[in-house]
């Protein structure tokens, strides 16, 4: 993989020396879901969306979901055991605690949160998926993982994560 941006090298890395098998293919900048979605016909598996919010208490957390779950944002602190609402944690709060940029939000990015001041969510239906994709600390890019193994990487680098229903936000009545 010559091409592999650099900051996914040490991710891949620590893929390779867990034997946690993974396919990670380049490709055009994404920066939303929508933009994502271009991508499907060469990428199989589950796609996700990544929430970097913060409590009342400024303790923060990373929820992942499927990317087409609608959670209510308001009902989330209850589900994830946050003091009060959330809000999202800013572009600097970000690069400081997990080391990415926005729009390169990924559970991947746990390794780089050597303090363990974030806490790792994923959503219950995500990971009855058998196999997912997120990007690798770039958004230039998507590792394809078994659930699993994304488990048995998070437990590795000291943020195991918690496995929650989230709370559906609710669309009015047309």
């Amino acid at each position: 993989m010559t091409d592999m941006p650099d900051i996914a090298r040490p991710l891949l890395d620590k893929l390779d020396v867990l034997g946690i098998p993974c396919r990670t293919i380049i490709h055009p900048a994404v920066f939303t879901v929508a933009e994502s979605r271009e991508l499907r016909g060469q990428i199989a598996g589950a796609h996700s969306k990544n929430l970097f919010v913060k409590d009342k208490k400024s303790r923060f957390f990373l929820v992942t979901a499927l990317e087409d779950a609608s959670i209510d944002l308001k009902k989330l602190h209850e589900a994830i055991g946050a003091q009060g609402r959330v809000s999202f944690g800013s572009a600097e709060q970000l690069k400081a605690l997990l080391g990415i940029e926005p729009g390169s939000v990924t559970p991947f990015a746990a390794m780089n949160d050597i303090e363990g001041k974030v806490q790792v969510i994923l959503q219950d239906a995500l990971m009855a998926e058998p196999v997912q994709n997120f990007h690798p600390l770039t958004n230039t890019a998507t590792t394809t993982i078994a659930s699993t193994d994304l488990l048995r990487f998070l437990e590795a680098v000291g943020h195991p994560a918690r496995i929650l229903t989230l709370p559906k936000a609710h669309t009015p009545p047309a």
